[in-house]
């Protein structure tokens, strides 16, 4: 049993071995400095092949520009393989997705399609809060800006996601005949107040956590975390972070990838806004 630990712990170390030689290979002897993904529109360039190793940019011209046999040694390196769910096969399928010669995919900075997920931490009310914002590139006149589109704030969902449902609430369809004199039935409690919106209300937090602002209740302190969710390749969802270590893989990776319907995205753009 010793013995076939022993072995499994060399094949293993040949492996990291190997791998380091490939991307060296690739890289040249500044392999370590250059394998690493240090901006997001770094990211975007390799993922589609317009930049060389060195970080040298591809442009048209280029005959390496988008060349479909480079760019798939690229996408290699753009996972998170310590992550085992990025199984080779799933990545397998994903690239072949995406260097089709009849239909390749590309991203594309300025497009729809992708986001930002910044979790932040405020003083709310002299407490420490953790505050989710979502943002998205939006143009203005000749350029574009970040805009926040959707906040995500735990306070807020205590209160409006957890709906008190009670039949009997309910403002009856002849109340304007007593010019809404009962409305005293749905501000004397404040649990049940929900009962008396639309089926289809939800609260926006964005809206209220402006106006709480304004209020003065949220201090900003620091960025926590970020992520950025990536609908660009048809059918895929991936997600990509930040990794900071130094090995081969580091930088900004795919974390997540999952194959997806357009029903399911929009299942999946629920669970990620938390709505």
């Amino acid at each position: 049993m010793k013995a076939r630990l022993l072995l499994l712990l060399f094949l293993l170390s040949c492996f990291g071995i190997l791998k380091s030689q490939i991307v060296d290979d690739f890289l040249g002897d500044e392999g370590l400095f250059y394998s690493e993904t240090k901006q997001i529109n770094q990211f975007f360039r390799r993922f589609n092949n317009e930049e060389a190793p060195d970080g040298i940019r591809y442009y048209k011209r280029d005959k390496e520009y988008r060349n479909p046999a480079t760019r798939e040694k690229y996408l290699d390196m753009l996972f998170n393989l310590q992550n085992s769910a990025l199984t080779e096969s799933l990545r397998n399928i994903f690239k072949a997705d995406v260097i089709n010669k009849d239909s390749s995919r590309f991203l594309n900075f300025h497009s729809d399609g992708w986001f930002a997920e910044v979790k932040t931490r405020f003083s709310y009310k002299g407490e420490d809060k953790f505050v989710t914002f979502f943002l998205e590139l939006e143009q203005e006149n000749m350029g574009y800006k970040w805009v926040i589109t959707n906040v995500y704030f735990e306070p807020f969902a205590e209160v409006f996601f957890e709906k008190k449902s009670d039949s009997s609430k309910f403002l009856h369809p002849m109340s304007h005949e007593i010019d809404f004199m009962n409305l005293i039935r749905v501000f004397n409690n404040q649990t049940y107040i929900d009962n008396y919106t639309l089926k289809s209300f939800q609260a926006d937090f964005l809206t209220l956590f402006l106006y709480e602002f304004k209020q003065g209740y949220f201090e900003f302190k620091y960025v926590e975390d970020l992520k950025f969710h990536f609908f660009q390749i048809p059918g895929w969802y991936f997600e990509i972070e930040q990794f900071v270590r130094s090995d081969y893989n580091s930088g900004w990776l795919i974390s997540k990838l999952t194959k997806i319907s357009q029903e399911e995205k929009s299942i999946l753009l629920k669970y990620i806004y938390h709505n």
